[in-house]
């Protein structure tokens, strides 16, 4: 936690206040005084600011599909029960429906704030790159639990948002910048679990993977921070890169 200067600003109070909200886990306060601050201040964040913003929408969604598999996963095994009780699984069903209204409703609540008032204002490099990844996330997520009917609406938006994300920073971030391995690793998530296309996500993957291991700034000593980030996100993409290869193996690709 920061300490507080004696005398400080509305904006230092505001982000003050998000950052005691997010170690006590109060996300939606977090959001709050963050939206306070592009209401008074407008839509130019600090990278604090930023990312206290991103953090509280991420746990809060994560948050949220973790309950949506775990009472998913309940209604599964109440459903292939010989006496299972119908009124049960309405129940269950029930409580899905809810967990996925309030899902959509975070989720629709941070594209309209990346829409309306963050991207526009995005600066050209890692802040626009940044955002338009988080556009892309969050449609990603409406896509994995929207209902039939919306799912190739929100997969397209996902797409458009990542693909638009990825050609800026191939334009503007070096291959090793967290950022830019950050955006190739959700992206790849994207084509294995809403296009169910493995062998996309291996390539988008493996070619992030190999650029950012031959970039010369993968030896620059002045990049300590830099590199430990990176190399965080280069061992899940590896991860991935095992898992989903398997995954083409087993099927009887190559």
């Amino acid at each position: 936690m920061s300490a507080l200067p004696t005398k400080f600003s509305l904006r230092a109070k505001l982000l003050f206040i998000a950052e005691l909200a997010e170690g006590a886990e109060r996300y939606e306060d977090v959001i709050t005084q963050i939206k306070t601050i592009i209401q008074k201040f407008g839509p130019r964040l600090t990278n604090d600011e930023r990312n206290f913003l991103s953090v509280a929408y991420k746990n809060m969604t994560n948050n949220l599909r973790n309950s949506w598999r775990i009472v998913d996963t309940v209604g599964k095994i109440e459903a292939s029960r010989p006496a299972v009780v119908a009124r049960k699984v309405m129940l269950i069903q029930k409580q899905r429906v809810k967990i996925e209204r309030e899902l959509a409703d975070v989720c629709q609540d941070i594209v309209q704030l990346l829409n309306v008032k963050l991207l526009p204002a995005a600066e050209k490099g890692e802040e626009r790159v940044f955002y338009s990844k988080m556009k892309g996330d969050y449609y990603r997520y409406l896509a994995e639990f929207s209902r039939p009917e919306d799912f190739e609406r929100y997969a397209k938006e996902s797409l458009e948002a990542y693909k638009a994300a990825y050609r800026h920073a191939l334009e503007t971030l070096d291959p090793i910048h967290p950022t830019r391995l950050g955006l190739a690793l959700n992206f790849a998530v994207f084509y294995h679990d809403v296009k169910k296309s493995p062998d996309r996500a291996c390539h988008l993957a493996k070619s992030a993977f190999d650029d950012a291991v031959l970039s010369p700034l993968a030896t620059d000593p002045g990049l300590t921070q830099t590199i430990r980030d990176a190399l965080q996100i280069l061992q899940l993409l590896k991860d991935d890169l095992i898992a989903w290869s398997k995954e083409i193996l087993d099927d009887g690709g190559q």
